[in-house]
Formats: structure tokens, C-alpha cells, sequence
């Protein structure tokens, strides 16, 4: 079984800077994505940013320039370091690991609140 185990969220003030890491707890093998969602309240779950196993990225619009996306693939883990944070950056941020390795798989992260004071 496979758990993703997200840290790094918490309270910043707006210009701050925070990295969100989400390690997972067993061996995965056939990776093909690892990315970041993230949802506030009344909303739906947005991409925010996402890296293939082929180290190719992509970004929603509103982050592009101050988040950047990155993974360690020996130890299964993604990040995510979040510069110049915006209030409208506050939600719940989900990590999430795709691919296929004899039946394709989609595992989801807990879920790591960040807020960011005005």
C-alpha cells in the first residue's frame, strides 16, 4: 500500500516563501507524472503545477514565475517551493503521483493547508 505524506504548509504573510515536500511510503515504479493540486474552499481542485518522468514541467498561469516544481526520484518525493506567496495562493495544496505498472495508478496526498495573511 501506498501512502504520499505531504509537509510543509502552514502560515505565511503575502511576499513570503514556503516548499511543500510530499514523500511516498513505498516503492512505486512506473511514475509517469508527480504534481501539485490545490483546492479552497468553495472551489474545485485546480492543477498547480506538474513534472514527468522525463523531467518536463508545467504550470497553471497564476504561479508561473513564482512556484517551481521538482522531484527526487531516487526517494520518490516531489516539492514544490512557493516564492512570493499571494493571499490568492491560500488553499489546500495535494500532491498526486500517476502512472501505470502492470494497471495504472493514482495516489493522492492528505493535503497540506497554506494560508497566506495579507
Amino acid at each position: 500500500q501506498v501512502h504520499l505524506v505531504e509537509s510543509g504548509g502552514g502560515l505565511v504573510q503575502a511576499g513570503g516563501s514556503l516548499r511543500l515536500s510530499c514523500a511516498a511510503s513505498g516503492m512505486i515504479f512506473g511514475i509517469n507524472a508527480m504534481g501539485w493540486y490545490r483546492q479552497a474552499p468553495g472551489k474545485q481542485r485546480d492543477l498547480v503545477a506538474v513534472i514527468t518522468s522525463g523531467a518536463r514541467t508545467n504550470y497553471a498561469d497564476s504561479v508561473k514565475g513564482r512556484f517551481t516544481i521538482s522531484r527526487d526520484n531516487a526517494k520518490n518525493t516531489v516539492y514544490l517551493q512557493m516564492n512570493s506567496l499571494e493571499p490568492e495562493d491560500t488553499a489546500v495544496y495535494y500532491c498526486n503521483i500517476r502512472g501505470r505498472w502492470r494497471t495504472e495508478f493514482d495516489y493522492w496526498g492528505q493535503g497540506t493547508q497554506v494560508t497566506v495573511s495579507s
